[in-house]
């Protein structure tokens, strides 16, 4: 067990750091990246603790993630537990009537997808439920450049010409009054599977099933992705066409889009993750196969971590820079060669993705710095900014500075931006308060995007400056580490660790927990990467020492021999290693 006089967990009062500490941290590594080091804050700490045969620590970690009873921590810690009923979800039952129709009688079905992974993923699955159960899918993703986010008529009346009769969309429709009033008008029926923030405009489908629908009580299918959504559809058709529905053919889409659309890690999205792990490690679908090999993914140990920083990365890759159709045919493939070959291209495609991002993201800091003092909002735009990584870029920035972003591509006539948000700030809110501003929008709390006449941006900035300042006045918009406790690294023992192993997967709602050990000794420090962009050290902490990783640190360099406080987090490997990795790191009070 942990010494409770060494191990300590925090109220959010005890780990605000003064200005006095965060200009003594400012002696590590250079002045640029200690003035963008984050604030040192405890987690709350909870009032209530599950007990049970776990570490007092790993009790506390339960709580400040809203497991407080011993039967919740246990069935949190242990196997799965039951899947969710799909009924639960609003519109399903019409939604899967007429899928049964459109099975039973062979009708062509156009899927239509996002080009995200969320949305590749959901096509991927759909597309195989509906050949499964009779009916003629066909999979169609819109091409970033040419036709933007979303349903559009064009697409629409192409996939009406070619046969469709049934419209079913993959995380999107949700806000498309207009395009689903045409399809209607067509002949075309529409379901929307969707999972994006519903306008006060609903549009007129047949069936909307999306569990943010006012008045749903989706239970704990609420926070599902769209590939959470199609998993549950697709396994409900299979039972209403009377067909065996085998988990293992799905599953490791339906995790591969529920990590990368970052949907928080609790309730079914933690089932499906930890049920999906094992079905995506032997995974059979050949392109998969290939691109765990180019991404340096062992099948056997593959984490949440391998999806959001290798596998996903590359499968984005494809809508990112060229078309995302090139990651859809790769989940769907049954050639190994071909698997092989479009593998490989999503790889090359991501590193000139990379080297894209990297450019982008320098500029764009150089543009926010030259401005002075950082408004409530960020927002920036530059015609070599692609609508491909805008996204990427907006994302850093609210990293870097701890604020929302918007980051736009500036084009003649029209800008597309992606906006990224904090907890404090629902942007896609933001953008539904004045409607008239947009050619189109959508998203959710932490994540929309737009097209806007290029003309109107000063417009769009003063609403979104005018609207951040009235929601965040008084607040300290300073990025923020939240801390669960301090762990000396002496203290760390393999039984603890194990149980504190046992709390992920990790990933939104369910964070990786963040320890602090103070006057730990710098023992070795090198700078490591392409661009030396990392660092590698040797911790010592009384008689252990420890290695240790600091990703993206590259330029705080500490001289071996000097003392340090260090937030970390852990990573245990299935080979029984432990990485150590440092998230933050600042000299002694």
């Amino acid at each position: 067990m942990f010494d409770s006089s060494e191990v300590r967990c925090y109220s959010a009062a005890d780990m605000v750091i003064s200005a006095q500490q965060e200009a003594r941290g400012a002696s590590v590594g250079s002045d640029a990246v200690a003035a963008r080091r984050r604030r040192w804050r405890g987690r709350t700490r909870p009032d209530s603790v599950p007990v049970g045969d776990w570490p007092e620590l790993v009790g506390r970690l339960l709580a400040t993630r809203g497991i407080t009873d011993a039967s919740s921590a246990r069935q949190f810690l242990g196997s799965p537990s039951t899947t969710p009923s799909a009924s639960d979800l609003p519109a399903i039952d019409v939604a899967i009537d007429r899928l049964l129709r459109a099975a039973s009688s062979g009708e062509i079905v156009a899927v239509f997808g996002d080009f995200d992974v969320d949305g590749v993923t959901s096509a991927a699955q759909l597309t195989q439920a509906l050949r499964a159960t009779g009916a003629l899918p066909v999979p169609y993703i819109p091409d970033r450049f040419t036709e933007g986010y979303g349903l559009n008529v064009p697409a629409i009346e192409t996939l009406r010409r070619d046969g469709a009769t049934l419209l079913l969309t993959a995380d999107c429709g949700t806000s498309s009054i207009d395009e689903i009033a045409r399809a209607r008008e067509i002949g075309m029926d529409v379901i929307v599977l969707d999972h994006h923030t519903v306008p006060p405009a609903l549009p007129d489908a047949l069936a909307l099933v999306n569990p943010k629908v006012p008045g749903a009580s989706a239970g704990g299918l609420s926070e599902l992705a769209t590939a959470g959504l199609a998993f549950h559809t697709a396994a409900a058709l299979h039972a209403a066409a009377d067909k065996h529905f085998d988990e293992g053919v799905y599953l490791d889409a339906a995790a591969l889009g529920t990590v990368c659309d970052m949907a928080p890690l609790v309730d079914e999205n933690r089932r499906i993750m930890r049920a999906g792990l094992p079905v995506l490690a032997r995974t059979l679908r050949p392109g998969l196969r290939s691109l765990m090999k180019v991404s340096r993914v062992d099948p056997a140990t593959v984490t949440a971590d391998d999806i959001g920083y290798r596998l996903g990365p590359r499968l984005n890759a494809a809508g990112r820079i060229a078309h995302a159709k090139l990651a859809l045919e790769l989940l769907l493939t049954e050639d190994g060669e071909r698997g092989r070959e479009l593998a490989q291209q999503l790889d090359a495609l991501n590193r000139e993705r990379q080297e894209r991002t990297a450019q982008a993201v320098s500029l764009s800091a150089r543009l926010v710095e030259e401005k002075g003092e950082l408004p409530p909002l960020i927002m920036i735009g530059h015609p070599d900014f692609s609508s491909g990584i805008v996204g990427l870029i907006a994302s850093k920035m609210v990293t870097l500075y701890g604020r929302p972003a918007v980051v736009f591509e500036k084009g003649d006539a029209f800008s597309r931006a992606s906006c990224r948000s904090i907890d404090e700030f629902h942007i896609t809110d933001t953008l539904r308060a004045r409607p008239d501003l947009f050619v189109r929008f959508g998203g959710h709390r932490a994540a929309a995007g737009f097209t806007v006449e290029t003309a109107r941006l000063q417009e769009v900035r003063d609403h979104l400056v005018a609207h951040a300042e009235r929601e965040l006045v008084g607040r300290d918009l300073a990025p923020v580490l939240e801390i669960d406790a301090q762990l000396p690294l002496r203290q760390l023992r393999g039984d603890e660790i194990r149980w504190l192993m046992k709390l992920g997967p990790f990933g939104v709602g369910n964070p990786v927990p963040a320890f602090l050990s103070r006057g730990v000794t710098v023992t070795e420090c090198r700078v490591v990467g392409n661009g030396e962009r990392h660092l590698k050290l040797k911790l010592r902490d009384g008689g252990t020492t420890w290695p240790a990783m600091a990703f993206d640190m590259g330029d705080a360099f500490v001289e071996p021999g000097e003392r340090i406080d260090v937030v970390y987090t852990l990573d245990a490997r299935a080979d029984g290693t432990l990485d150590i990795r440092v998230e933050d790191m600042r000299t002694p009070e």
